[in-house]
């Protein structure tokens, strides 16, 4: 795995690559913009130009944008969601000029609207946005699954999968799993069986072709506690152990890995530096019997509530998109 961290960008673009590299990262997120307010100047070709070529200079193979947080492409609400895509469309055309190769998001939320109606706004949005940015061909949409605060959708994998489907454009579109979302959300990552539980179901419903990148953070909640908090690596409710199982993993060697603790730049080195010793020493790899038992394992996470239409495991395709339990 290729391994970073979510980095400043405080006096200008261009100093994410320098932060990042002075915490040895491979890879970078960023904000390309204030992410608490609405509007932004738009990036001048004088600003690209330096970002791009900081960029190159301090060895950064990826950078990935997250989009603002006040961002709700699945609100009920169409002048809300107009607003949304609207400023959406605008970070994908900041990307493309930056050259930033993935854009992560949270999907959104739906307000007591139900999870369907959410889910239909949010992949309309997405499509809409890339029909409309035809310069922004280099860029990924990257769908962050949550931890199921409140009414926000893509908690469930199968909410992932139902979005990638209706979105089309699967060049265009993917995955990013966030750790401690995964954890909060009921799946239990933390120990070898468990991840190897967790990650067939992701690949059964969604597929490891369409994970674009992870997330790497502890939890400061218990498992299912359907809270967005992270801990440091190490010293949440998950444990070391599973970062070190993940940057071990051969199937996802040529991912990128962006940490978003709360441990600052100098504790970023440090959980940077502790990941790369682990896999150096070839900590946790995937056993054959953690394989044996993701095999014979029941689903990772509790079934859909009551009244939610059941039956066979869905396949890949237009059947494992319209997944059990994505009802509302």
């Amino acid at each position: 795995m290729r391994l970073g961290a979510h980095v400043s960008v405080a006096g200008g673009l261009e100093n994410g690559p320098i932060e990042g590299r002075s915490i040895g990262a491979e890879v970078i997120q960023i904000f390309t913009r204030n992410q608490r307010q609405w509007d932004s100047k738009p990036v001048t070709d004088e600003e690209a130009a330096r970002f791009r070529a900081s960029v190159g200079a301090h060895g950064i193979e990826c950078v990935m944008s997250h989009a603002s947080y006040l961002l709700n492409l699945g609100a009920p609400s169409a002048a809300a969601r107009r607003r949304s895509a609207a400023a959406f469309r605008e970070e994908l055309a900041r990307c493309a000029k930056l050259g930033v190769q993935l854009l992560n998001f949270h999907p959104g939320a739906h307000l007591g609207a139900g999870e369907e109606a959410a889910l239909r706004f949010v992949a309309d949005c997405l499509r809409e946005a890339i029909e409309t940015t035809p310069d922004s061909d280099p860029v990924t949409l990257v769908i962050e699954n949550t931890a199921g605060q409140g009414s926000c959708v893509g908690h469930r994998f199968e909410h992932l999968a139902e979005l990638l489907e209706r979105t089309g454009h699967p060049r265009r579109t993917g995955v990013c799993l966030d750790t401690q979302h995964s954890f909060a959300a009921g799946y239990d990552v933390k120990s070898e069986e468990g991840l190897e539980r967790v990650l067939a179901e992701f690949d059964r419903i969604v597929g490891f072709e369409r994970l674009r990148a992870f997330h790497l953070n502890d939890s400061k909640v218990a498992l299912g506690g359907r809270v967005d908090r992270h801990e440091c690596l190490g010293r949440g409710a998950i444990g070391f152990p599973l970062f070190a199982r993940l940057v071990n993993d051969a199937r996802f060697a040529a991912l990128p890995g962006f940490l978003e603790t709360p441990a600052g730049p100098p504790g970023w080195k440090r959980e940077i530096a502790r990941m790369r010793r682990a896999c150096a020493d070839g900590v946790a790899t995937r056993s054959a019997a953690a394989v044996r038992a993701a095999a014979r394992a029941p689903r990772a996470v509790p079934p859909p509530p009551p009244g939610a239409p059941r039956g066979s495991r869905p396949a890949r395709g237009a059947a494992r998109a319209r997944a059990r339990g994505v009802r509302a």
